[in-house]
């Protein structure tokens, strides 16, 4: 893939606009490809609506203090909208097409097999589905080997994580090919099976779920619900992972702990999954044992430790949380 390939994205909506930011941002040029049907009014209403948020967006990370705002008219410069009907240039001069249209799975199919032939077999071809699986949707473009999902997390420009879902069908080197691209630009993508939810969307779909509860059930208000996760599970989660948490306190407390909560509040959606049983029973149980959800046994873990404990202290203190002691 070369250097600062040429960029498309199917659709003038939100997901497509926040991509082109990204992606301008850093260098490439990208085109809009407007994939509806509309006369030459309808289709100048929608171009402006584009780039409009486009450059708002990019006033807006300038008023943050990330680039000079004077760069603005360089960046906006390398995005385009163009109609279907004058896109194959633009298409088959892409590195990547990313799909962008709206969670209809007839819809996105019908687009992907117009987009796809009119392509031609060059471009890796990419949906941004958050909800339908990619083996739904390669059957429709031509070549699925070129095909795989890259799932944004919004806002798209901000959030650096992107996670990559390939099909049966997906040829490895293009897995290896876009993970290149999305590190070159400052992503951090990771790779999953092709299940429902993915990885983030599954696990914050129980975190989100089990806080309506706690404010259902009256244990707490929704602003002290809030608070807890900011001040507590938020800040301890941008330093560790969950898993590598796990393995920070001991999967052993995770597996008594699971099963205390599914006595008291009598619900199997508190029970640990096997894996957490196996490794107790094989003493995978951590930092203790050197071996948990990930290998600690060529590691200097004290080490470890005060670096990770570092890397805490300083999400505190940008957050402007951390306090002098007091002194007499």
């Amino acid at each position: 893939m070369t250097e600062r390939g040429a960029i498309a994205c199917l659709g003038c909506g939100r997901m497509a606009r926040g991509i082109a930011v990204v992606f301008a941002y850093a260098g490439h040029p990208v085109v809009i490809v407007d994939v509806k049907t509309r006369d030459a009014a309808g289709f100048a209403a929608a171009s402006e609506a584009a780039l409009g948020e486009i450059r708002d967006t990019l006033k807006a990370m300038a008023r943050f203090g990330l680039y000079e705002e004077q760069a603005l008219g360089q960046i906006v410069s390398r995005v385009t909208v163009v109609p279907e009907a004058g896109a194959a240039a633009a298409l088959t001069g892409a590195a990547v097409i990313f799909e962008c249209v709206p969670e209809v799975l007839d819809v996105k199919r019908e687009v992907l097999a117009r987009i796809s032939r009119i392509a031609g077999p060059g471009p890796i071809i990419a949906s941004t589905t958050s909800t339908i699986l990619v083996d739904d949707l390669s059957g429709a473009v031509s070549d699925p080997r070129r095909f795989l999902n890259s799932h944004y997390l919004n806002p798209a420009f901000l959030v650096p994580l992107v996670e990559i879902s390939p099909g049966e069908a997906t040829d490895p080197g293009v897995v290896v090919a876009l993970k290149a691209l999305l590190e070159s630009i400052g992503k951090v993508p990771v790779v999953c099976a092709a299940r429902p939810g993915f990885i983030v969307p599954r696990i914050q779909a129980l975190a989100m779920n089990e806080a309506a509860r706690l404010v259902e059930e009256g244990v707490a208000s929704a602003e002290d619900v809030d608070k807890a996760i900011k001040y507590g599970f938020g800040v301890r989660f941008a330093v560790l992972g969950l898993l590598e948490f796990i393995d920070w306190g001991g999967g052993d407390i995770l597996y008594y702990a699971s099963r205390y909560l599914t006595r008291a509040l009598d619900n199997d959606r508190y029970a640990a999954p096997d894996i957490v049983e196996r490794n107790m029973r094989e003493g995978r149980i951590g930092l203790t044992t050197r071996k948990g959800f990930l290998d600690y046994e060529n590691l200097d873990v004290d080490a470890y430790r005060s670096d990770r404990l570092e890397a805490f202290v300083k999400l505190l203190n940008h957050f402007g949380m951390v306090r002098p002691p007091v002194l007499n």
